[in-house]
């Protein structure tokens, strides 16, 4: 298992692990460095890497990003030390998903004519109202199902939200962490243009969980031509952690040593 998993999400975003329960998945997957990356939002850490019960954590940040060529992707923030600008941005990102949460869900209970009953708070989103919709002994539909016919992009609850410029997020990124780094390269529908993006970033996250073999030539190419540091992360958004990561030499190069 790897040393270091930095792509983590807990419940303060959509993931279904506590933030309080970390420690204990991470040493369930002997993972000693967890990197918290929730969308959109900042951690209630005092510092940007912290140890809390035995665990290091490096507080993280995910933010979604639309690049001039209108392809969407994520950014990954480490070590992030935050800035009045990226606050405010987190609570402007917050409010809108708030508006569209509560959109989403007012949809899906008129057209199912079923009461959800889920709290739209910080760090709301879509696997929110499928995991409800899930739940519900009213529906038909399970955790895909619900994105495939109801709340996917193309379904007929589905509701967009505003996503900032990628050159406004990298700026905010860049001001407040130590590293910005591309995420999951190869899950966009043209890898090609979205590498090409990290010219005017830190990173990449290399190791990822895609499944099956993936062809990591582009990603290699892309650290190559621009110098790129590599990260890497399980993605988790359950208590399975370590399923990509860096070994511990890895992590102290890229957030200890450097």
């Amino acid at each position: 298992m790897p040393h270091a998993d930095l792509h983590v999400h807990t419940t303060r975003s959509d993931g279904s692990l506590s933030l309080e329960a970390v420690p204990d998945a991470a040493r369930e997957a002997d993972v000693s460095v967890v990197g918290v990356t929730d969308h959109d939002r900042l951690q209630p850490f005092s510092e940007p890497i912290v140890d809390r019960d035995g665990i290091t954590f490096v507080h993280g940040i995910e933010l979604r990003v639309q690049a001039p060529s209108g392809i969407r992707v994520d950014l990954l923030g480490y070590a992030v030390d935050p800035t009045a600008a990226l606050e405010a941005a987190c609570e402007r990102i917050q409010r809108n998903r708030r508006e569209r949460g509560r959109a989403i869900v007012e949809c899906v209970e008129d057209r199912l004519g079923i009461d959800l009953a889920v709290d739209v708070a910080d760090g709301f989103g879509r696997p929110h109202v499928a995991r409800a919709i899930d739940a519900h002994p009213g529906t038909e539909y399970d955790y895909q199902g619900a994105f495939d016919d109801l709340i996917g992009n193309d379904g007929p609850c589905y509701v967009p939200r505003e996503i900032p410029p990628f050159e406004e997020g990298r700026r905010l990124l860049s001001d407040a962490c130590r590293i910005v780094s591309l995420a999951h390269p190869l899950r966009y529908d043209d890898p090609a243009t979205a590498l090409e993006l990290t010219a005017d970033l830190d990173a990449v996250e290399r190791d990822y969980p895609y499944g099956g073999d993936a062809d990591y030539r582009l990603v290699d190419r892309a650290i190559d031509r621009y110098g790129l540091l590599a990260t890497a992360g399980s993605d988790a958004h359950d208590d399975r952690l370590g399923l990509a990561g860096l070994t511990e030499p890895a992590f102290r190069d890229l957030l200890l040593d450097s």
